[in-house]
């Protein structure tokens, strides 16, 4: 089996794939359970007329063995939008193979052919061969920040929909 890494982007049939992939990381992470996307809004997130999400895939010969998932974020300090990585994910007997590297510097050469000042993401606290990775890659946590997320009831209760 080849183990050269290609980078390619995800096409309008590949919602399932993308989906497959997300709900491996959903299973790594403990969160399967928080995974209500389907293909169909996968597909209109990525292909739909107000697309705001793209995908990619490592192939190793013909077989998908990695997925990132990147869309724009938008920075009010510099003015200018950065890539965010919502997603990656490698499949478990890949890992440690340079499969996530190859995908991080695809993300980075995207992140700069746009004129991005920077590629960011999140990492869950617990996930310590994740954060190890990006540290060896050269990321840095950015200290003093936190996440927060206003969903659900929540939601409805602050904006309630007309």
């Amino acid at each position: 089996m080849s183990t050269e890494i290609n980078i390619e982007p995800a096409l309008p049939g590949d919602a399932g794939l993308v989906l497959q992939f997300i709900k491996g990381l959903a299973e790594y992470e403990n969160l399967s359970d928080k995974v209500v996307a389907t293909e169909a809004n996968i597909h209109e997130s990525l292909f739909g007329e107000n697309a705001n999400a793209e995908a990619v895939f490592a192939y190793q010969g013909s077989e998908a063995v990695g997925c990132a998932i990147f869309c724009q974020h938008y920075s009010t300090y510099s003015g200018r939008s950065s890539l965010y990585l919502e997603d990656i994910f490698v499949i478990p007997d890949k890992r440690g193979s340079g499969v996530g590297r190859e995908l991080m510097t695809f993300g980075a050469k995207l992140a700069r052919s746009r004129g991005y000042l920077r590629m960011e993401w999140s990492v869950l606290d617990w996930n310590e061969p994740a954060i190890g990775f990006y540290e060896n890659l050269g990321a840095r946590r950015l200290n003093g920040w936190s996440i927060y997320q206003l969903a659900g009831e929540a939601l409805e209760r602050l904006g309630p929909a007309d």
